[in-house]
C-alpha cells in the first residue's frame, strides 16, 4: 500500500458515510476510497479535477445541522501531511469570505468539462454537459468569477471608505 495513503482518514469517511452523512470530495488526482459501496460508501460523491492549473482547494464545509462551519487548510489529506508535518486548518468566519469559498466550491461541483466522477469501479468517467446545458470548465469559470471580484473590490472599498469616513465624522 502506498505510503502517501492515510488509512485512518479513509476509515473515518467510511465510518461517515454509514452514519449517514453525506460527503463530497473535490479532489486533484489519486484516489485511494471506493466510492458508492452499498452499506459502506454510499454517501460519498468524488469528483477529481485536473485541467491546465495546478491548483486544487482545501476547504472543509461542514453543514453540522444548520450551524455551518467552513475551514481553510494547508495540507491535502495525505500520511505525509497528516502524520509527518505541523499543518493548520483555520476557521472562516467573514460572511464575504465564506460566500466566496461557496461560490468556488459550488463552480467546481457544476462543471461538466475537465471533471470526472470516481466510482466504485474507480473508471475516471468524465462528467459531461447534458444535451443542451452550458458547458463548464471550472478552472475557467472561477477564473473568470475571482477576476469579476476584483473588478468589484474597489467600488466595495469606496463603499466602505465612506461608511467609514461618516462613522468618524458623527
Amino acid at each position: 500500500m502506498n505510503s502517501l495513503i492515510d488509512k485512518e482518514m479513509i476509515a473515518k469517511l467510511y465510518e461517515a458515510s454509514q452514519a449517514g452523512v453525506k460527503v463530497i470530495l473535490i479532489i486533484r488526482g489519486a484516489c485511494s476510497l471506493v466510492t458508492d459501496m452499498e452499506g459502506w460508501s454510499d454517501n460519498i460523491i468524488a469528483y477529481s479535477i485536473v485541467d491546465k492549473y495546478l491548483e486544487h482547494s482545501r476547504v472543509f464545509i461542514f453543514h453540522n445541522k444548520g450551524d455551518e462551519k467552513i475551514f481553510i487548510s494547508s495540507a491535502d489529506w495525505m500520511s505525509r501531511n497528516l502524520d509527518n508535518r505541523s499543518e493548520v486548518a483555520v476557521p472562516i468566519y467573514s460572511p464575504q469570505i465564506r460566500k466566496q469559498l461557496k461560490d468556488i466550491i459550488n463552480i467546481q461541483l457544476s462543471g461538466n468539462t475537465k471533471v470526472r466522477i470516481l466510482d466504485k469501479r474507480q473508471e475516471n468517467v468524465y462528467k459531461k454537459a447534458k444535451p443542451g446545458e452550458k458547458k463548464i470548465r471550472v478552472q475557467d469559470e472561477i477564473y473568470k468569477y475571482l477576476k469579476n471580484e476584483k473588478q468589484e473590490a474597489p467600488a466595495q472599498a469606496t463603499k466602505n471608505k465612506t461608511k467609514t469616513k461618516n462613522l468618524i465624522n458623527s
